[in-house]
């Protein structure tokens, strides 16, 4: 019964000597490892670089459009002001810049229908 016992101590050491790194290969390891460390941090470096870049670029990218858009607004701010001036409806002349805008968007081409001639509900007379 001792001998068993003594059997799975031993069984329990080895496993965990087995699963600790052994002290010769981190030795060669502790040599080489300032020059990857300084290789791993020079290509961090480059990395953070280049993505800073691409959000600078996408920000760039960002704010032009919003201008456009901001200078679209006034554009139609403008045209909305002169039309009032000329005592024209300005409510419509928007709804007919969108319409414009709208069909200038879409490719399809719809063929308008016209109506087919109807008699009014109640005589001439």
């Amino acid at each position: 019964l001792a001998a068993v016992a003594i059997y799975l101590l031993i069984q329990k050491i080895s496993q965990g000597l087995a699963a600790r790194p052994s002290s010769q290969p981190g030795a060669a390891d502790a040599a080489v490892e300032p020059d990857v460390v300084v290789r791993r941090q020079e290509a961090l470096a480059a990395a953070r670089l280049r993505m800073q870049e691409e959000l600078n670029a996408q920000a760039e990218r960002y704010k032009e459009k919003q201008r456009q858009l901001e200078e679209e607004k006034r554009r139609q701010k403008i045209a909305m002001w002169e039309s009032m001036q000329e005592g024209k409806s300005y409510k419509g002349n928007l709804k007919l810049n969108q319409q414009e805008v709208e069909s200038g968007a879409s490719t399809s081409s719809a063929v308008s229908k016209s109506k087919p001639n109807k008699k009014p509900l109640r005589g001439g007379g």
